[in-house]
């Protein structure tokens, strides 16, 4: 925490030495969603370069003036909850003056903002996300105010925690960790009772794109019980795109990619060469709209791709037939085909990429 002060300090310092120097203060702030600024690296994913172009934040420039203030503003509440060890979520920040924030957004990106330029993490800077994952399966930790949760006792699903950093006494017999794109297939394999079926697992689903939590979570149980991670997700350049973020991190996170990213997970599904291989009726598919023409074009375009031939072949199914599908396509074979015969087969016969 004395670091964190000791950053903010020499933030403020620098503001008052501008205004003692009758200087318009300046905020400089790395460009995050610059592509230039960005490396491949297959050990972490994507990850900042150490000389990254930034940008100024300027309090006498109209266009920014506002955003400098709110920059301030926030970087005294971080002070203030680092100085009383006290947490709060995005949202509470938001809400503490929603008309002088204006929306939530402008809160998540000035507070990323804080932390690439503090080069503090987020959860150091007390700020918490709100969670929107669950995790369920063989998996028992004990949460950093001593709440002690068990997964394994039932099909009971469980939210992610807020505070991942704090979790311990992680305990597992699972042999593999299955990241399932969305809630209504993750409910399914729940209902299916999956992890009876097949050897004991741990099953997490971000809903969507995932949030920083359940992105923290996934990396911790790796660092902790280093079994495989596969994913299950649609067969579309949505699905690919979340399943690249779990794997190689996202460019506007890059500045946090050690914490976050898992190059070791393996696609399982649904494959753009299983709907060939299960004779999926073709009318059981999905045209692809103009977005996801351009969704795949530049997913197809990024760097992680050249280094995963395979994924490059399914990606190429993919844009010839102008054809997607969701996981629940699997439902025209046979109900509970996806947890009775797709997954247990993939499992057993390696059918992951």
């Amino acid at each position: 925490s004395s670091e964190v002060l000791e950053a903010i300090e020499n933030v403020i310092q620098g503001v008052l030495q501008s205004l003692a120097q009758k200087k318009a203060p300046v905020l400089t702030v790395a460009n995050r969603t610059d592509w230039r600024n960005i490396e491949f690296k297959d050990s972490v994913g994507l990850q900042m370069i150490p000389r990254c172009t930034t940008k100024q934040i300027r309090s006498d420039c109209p266009q920014s003036a506002k955003r400098f203030a709110l920059m301030l503003k926030i970087l005294s509440m971080i002070y203030k909850m680092v100085q009383s060890n006290t947490y709060a979520t995005k949202r509470d920040i938001y809400y503490s003056d929603t008309l002088l924030f204006g929306s939530q957004s402008v809160v998540d990106q000035i507070i990323n903002d804080i932390s690439c330029m503090l080069k503090i993490p987020r959860r150091s800077l007390h700020v918490l996300s709100t969670t929107k994952g669950f995790v369920a399966g063989n998996l028992s930790y004990t949460e950093e105010d001593g709440t002690k949760v068990n997964c394994t006792c039932s099909a009971t699903v469980f939210t992610v925690p807020s505070n991942v950093q704090g979790i311990k006494n992680l305990t597992s017999h699972a042999k593999f960790i299955l990241i399932v794109e969305k809630d209504a297939t993750f409910q399914r394999l729940l209902d299916d009772d999956f992890f009876s079926k097949v050897s004991p697992c741990i099953m997490i689903t971000g809903r969507g794109i995932p949030d920083l939590n359940t992105r923290l979570l996934v990396r911790k149980l790796w660092d902790s019980f280093q079994i495989p991670i596969f994913t299950l997700m649609d067969a579309d350049p949505h699905g690919v795109e979340i399943m690249c973020v779990y794997k190689y991190g996202s460019v506007s996170m890059s500045f946090e990619a050690h914490h976050l990213t898992v190059p070791s997970i393996k696609w399982l599904g649904l494959l753009p060469s299983d709907l060939e291989r299960l004779n999926i009726c073709k009318d059981a598919l999905i045209p692809f709209t103009k977005q996801d023409e351009n969704k795949l074009a530049s997913i197809q375009k990024r760097p992680y791709i050249a280094c995963q031939p395979l994924w490059k072949k399914e990606l190429e199914i993919m844009a010839a037939s102008k054809l997607k599908a969701e996981i629940q396509v699997l439902t025209s074979l046979s109900s509970d085909y996806l947890s009775r015969v797709y997954l247990p087969n993939k499992l057993q016969f390696g059918g992951w990429l």
